[in-house]
């Protein structure tokens, strides 16, 4: 009997989906391939929420995966995925050509149909990152991190002059050391040490044969694989210490961890302490690489179904239980709608008097109700009678 309780224990789909997971997480750290020449590949990522500046508030990171040469592209809201093209090709392709793949994470403009098309008749590959898996593109993350230290420290007291300041960052990053490549990436990119502003004195000649140019240069480049496949295997072995190594089959079941993040503003949403931690079962139907496998989900789902394993748990037990999955918009939130009024009132705004309506939620409780005005309401759900 005490074999058949720790059985019906372990199989009990209520507690494999709102318990906490102590292990490590799942796979083993994963480095993506070391390219094999200067901007053959490349990361890309938006730095957003910056004061405007110079009329700009958003930074566009390009970052070549072999050197780390990167460059920084001040953009401004609104901007369109033909925006963002167009200054890649005016800022990266003018100097570098086009690469290979992208690296990018999920981003509207990323995944857009424009960009698929675009790159796509260029014969450049785009490799977005995994559903809730940002570390993929972690090179450009770390880029950012930096970025923003840098301009927080040189522009802490007036924020907003960090446009006059961005040249000078890109300078800094592409001349300084990294551990990663033992070297600067302007040393790995030009095969020569940054121009310093040193006086000339006479007699002095730097001129050298073409020959022993072109040796330094390859010698270089294999130098920096080396240092490069060096840096991945320490960190490789840094990061597997914590992880657990775990490998599913086609056709398993598996629960699914989501974490729907919300926008915060000054209205009260939807309490989530209490959410399942887990939704599923769902059955693998594929397997993407290593660490990715593709999901059989619910077909109104909206979320993209391929998952890294980190995501993801056994379902222990033979019996199937049944397949559920909050909806989630393209923003990320849990979709909610109108359900009915519960009370209305007389507002003010810009001198106006408005009526707004105090609505209760679908996926929310009465307590969870907000006062919303009743016009663009009406607008956004055109099928929602009060």
């Amino acid at each position: 009997m005490k074999k058949e309780v720790k059985r019906l224990v372990r199989e009990c789909s209520t507690c494999q989906r709102n318990k906490i997971d102590l292990v490590h997480p799942r796979g083993l750290l994963q480095p993506l391939p070391i390219p094999e020449a200067a901007w053959s590949s490349i990361s890309m990522d938006f730095i957003e929420g910056l004061p405007m500046s110079r009329k700009r508030d958003v930074i566009l990171v390009v970052v070549d995966r072999l050197t780390k040469y990167g460059h920084f592209i001040a953009m401004a809201h609104p901007f369109t995925t033909k925006d963002v093209a167009q200054l890649f090709m005016e800022n990266v392709f003018k100097l570098h050509g086009l690469s290979g793949n992208i690296v990018c994470d999920r981003d509207k403009v990323f995944m857009s149909v424009f960009w698929k098309e675009l790159f796509g008749k260029l014969g450049v590959k785009v490799n977005p990152s995994t559903a809730y898996h940002p570390q993929t593109d972690g090179q450009t993350e770390k880029v950012n991190q930096c970025l923003e230290a840098y301009l927080r420290c040189m522009t802490g007291e007036k924020p907003k002059e960090w446009g006059n300041w961005l040249h000078l960052v890109e300078w800094w990053y592409n001349t300084s050391f990294h551990s990663a490549i033992q070297t600067t990436p302007y040393q790995a990119m030009y095969g020569q040490a940054p121009m310093g502003h040193l006086p000339y004195t006479a007699g002095e000649s730097l001129v050298a044969s073409v020959d022993r140019s072109l040796q330094h240069m390859e010698t270089a480049l294999n130098m920096l694989k080396f240092y490069l496949q060096r840096a991945q295997v320490i960190m490789k072995q840094h990061a597997d210490r914590k992880r657990t190594e775990c490998e599913y089959q086609i056709g398993d079941l598996v629960y699914l961890k989501l974490q729907p993040y919300r926008k915060q503003t000054v209205k009260k949403r939807v309490c989530q302490k209490l959410a399942p931690k887990w939704f599923g079962p769902f059955r693998i139907v594929d397997r993407i690489w290593k660490v990715a496998y593709k999901l059989q989900l619910p077909k109104d789902s909206r979320v993209h179904p391929i998952f890294h394993i980190s995501q993801l748990k056994k379902h222990i037990g033979s019996e199937e239980c049944h397949s559920e999955l909050p909806v989630i918009n393209p923003d990320g939130e849990i979709s909610k709608e109108p359900l009915k009024i519960l009370d209305r009132r007389i507002g003010k705004k810009s001198s106006r008097a408005i009526t707004e309506v105090l609505v209760e939620w679908t996926n929310s409780s009465p307590e969870d109700a907000t006062w919303e005005s009743l016009h663009p309401l009406q607008i956004q759900f055109p099928n929602f009678h009060p």
